[in-house]
């Protein structure tokens, strides 16, 4: 198994969750910037004109490069089951979709 294995990230961990944190939050855009020491993360729920940040999560290199690994096996693993999964366009600040 490989770090980025779901299964052997959840034995082992006891994490805590507030009632509020395990509502989650929606995001539809997700924007990315970086320094020499971290990436940030900013979770979007974007509605024509505007959007909000909902979430912003700030890693190290080495750790987002481990997300990038679990996220690609998380996919690999949902497109397996459910089958293949169509990119979204990007959004339209006006408000319809851009191809």
């Amino acid at each position: 198994m490989s770090d980025s294995d779901p299964s052997k990230q959840q034995r082992g961990l006891n994490i805590k969750i507030s009632d509020e944190e395990l509502k989650g939050r929606y995001a539809n855009l997700v924007r990315a910037s970086h320094t020499r020491e971290e990436f940030i993360l900013d979770f979007i729920n974007f509605i024509p004109p505007q959007g909000a940040v909902t979430a912003r999560v700030i890693m190290s290199p080495g750790h987002l490069k481990r997300l990038i690994g679990a996220l690609h096996t998380n996919l690999k693993m949902y497109e397996d089951k459910f089958g293949s999964i169509h990119e979204a366009s990007d959004p339209d600040p006006a408000g319809g979709s851009v191809n």
